[in-house]
């Protein structure tokens, strides 16, 4: 198989990336429907209900805006960037738009429980779905790495040895959500955590391998990725200071 794979059917080219993340979605959301009834939730139907429509608008936005951040095209404002600028996501500013959007709904209807648990396991799996997609893509998607001799390069469409950084990551959520289930018995005593852990790790790995990808490095040669990493950090920062005195 190459890469980037772009089968046909009946001479139309397939958009696997775009198959596979509209499926990521789908199995996300049906995943979460499962555990959702297989829960007690604290949350009543209607709070849940705003909570996800929040969470969803608040994704929307984030997207688009870290996507914008990461190739700021817009220097001359045309129906062209316009476009493009529609079309370029970011999973980084979906997930901490998405927090945003979450808590901003929460405090509109008074809801004082966590509600992330339930999400956290449906996201994983739909990252990992989606960046499935994104390695089949190779170089037409800015999931790529550097050119690298490292035994796992891999040649992704442009004939250079790359890191896969999407296979990276596939492994890395991987690992992550079977450590979390593993710590389910754990860390279902704290409404919540799960989610914040999530977060945590899943916001440090991006912070690292961002150095392995052609980035355009703005403020203190950091990434807006990277910065916005970095604000994860800090939002959960009574958190992470907690879990570190815990593990101390």
């Amino acid at each position: 198989m190459n890469i980037p794979f772009e089968p046909t059917l009946f001479a139309v080219n397939i958009n696997v990336h775009l198959i596979l993340e509209y499926l990521a979605f789908f199995v996300a959301f049906r995943y979460y429907v499962w555990l959702k009834r297989r829960s007690s939730d604290p949350i009543s139907s209607s709070n849940r209900l705003s909570i996800i429509l929040g969470a969803a608008l608040g994704a929307l936005l984030g997207s688009r805006l870290m996507g914008f951040f990461e190739n700021p095209i817009l220097t001359t404002l045309n129906f062209q960037n316009v476009l493009i600028l529609l079309n370029t996501k970011s999973i980084m500013g979906g997930l901490f738009g998405g927090l945003i959007g979450v808590e901003i709904t929460k405090k509109i209807v008074g809801e004082k429980e966590s509600s992330g648990d339930l999400f956290t396991f449906p996201i994983i799996l739909g990252i990992i779905i989606g960046r499935i997609g994104c390695f089949l893509s190779g170089t037409k998607e800015f999931t790529y790495g550097h050119q690298t001799d490292f035994l796992l390069g891999m040649d992704l469409g442009d004939g250079i040895p790359r890191h896969p950084i999407a296979l990276y990551e596939i492994v890395f959520l991987s690992v992550v959500l079977l450590i979390l289930h593993l710590l389910q018995s754990k860390t279902k005593n704290e409404n919540g955590l799960q989610f914040k852990l999530f977060m945590l790790t899943y916001f440090a790995f991006r912070f690292f391998i961002e150095f392995l990808k052609p980035n355009t490095f703005l403020i203190l040669n950091l990434s807006s990725i990277q910065w916005l990493c970095i604000i994860c950090w800090m939002y959960y920062l009574p958190t992470l200071k907690r879990l570190l005195s815990h593990a101390y």
